[in-house]
């Protein structure tokens, strides 16, 4: 199996990165839930890959079936995915809140306001 046979994992690596890299170098709070939301969906697409089972049916009782894909990795995945818009909405609200009390979401101008050296 070449390369592209393990695009998926290809595929995680890079929304893996991207996150991260979005989380680390950006100050703007709605930049980083993004970010965090990229790299959440890279964890998602790779418990995803590793419950498929190449030539496995879907967990359905059938005759003649006689491999079966594990549906546990997509039934918690499914769960993380209800947890990750409720984190994201909460993230998203608190950010608004933020925005409303301090004026900015940027992260260096509210260390500033904190610090009590604005417009430094």
């Amino acid at each position: 199996m070449g390369w592209l046979g393990h695009f998926n994992y290809w595929v995680v690596i890079f929304l893996m990165m991207t996150g991260f890299y979005v989380v680390i170098a950006r100050g703007n709070m709605i930049k980083i839930i993004i970010g965090l939301n990229i790299f959440q969906t890279s964890v998602f697409i790779l418990f995803i890959s590793a419950g498929k089972i190449i030539g496995a049916s879907s967990p359905v009782l059938e005759k003649g079936v006689e491999l079966y894909s594990n549906p546990l990795p997509h039934v918690l995945i499914l769960t993380a995915i209800v947890v990750g818009v409720a984190t994201t909405a909460v993230g998203l609200a608190l950010a608004v809140r933020v925005r409303e009390n301090y004026g900015s979401i940027q992260d260096d101008q509210l260390t500033e306001e904190e610090d009590g050296e604005p417009g430094k």
